[in-house]
């Protein structure tokens, strides 16, 4: 199965163990998932693991990068998208699911999640994806 997962899935697997977040981080890991990602995602993940209230070392960071980046699908989205206007960053989820074939975009954004499924790509929170899989 592919899937695009939202940094709030990465922040709150990586912080916490033992949630849902973690355990589709785990079944990414253990290659039964398909991790579709981008640059802009990319960036967005780094920028946010570095500004965070719970300080992570700078290593540590680049290590959570190499594996997206070693362990994953990165697509470069030839669209815009303006479907979600209350928060377009959101957007650069959708544009990757599409360019990347993805089946799922697992998310815990309300903006995401009210949209339930884009271009044929249904969009879940942690628990339904793993109910899913």
């Amino acid at each position: 199965m592919r899937v695009v997962l939202d940094t709030n899935i990465f922040v709150s697997g990586i912080f916490w163990e033992g949630n849902f977040c973690s355990q589709i981080i785990k079944e990414w890991r253990d290659k039964k998932l398909e991790l579709i990602s981008s640059v802009e995602i990319l960036g967005e993940l780094v920028k946010t693991l570095r500004d965070f209230k719970i300080q992570m070392p700078d290593e540590m960071v680049e290590e959570w990068r190499t594996l997206i980046i070693k362990n994953s699908i990165i697509v470069e989205p030839t669209i815009k998208l303006n479907v979600i206007k209350e928060d377009s960053d959101d957007n650069k989820f959708l544009e990757a699911g599409i360019i990347g074939k993805a089946d799922l975009i697992i998310s815990q954004d309300k903006h995401l999640l009210k949209l339930n499924e884009y271009r044929g790509i249904k969009i879940v929170n942690p628990q339904e994806a793993l109910s899913l899989l």
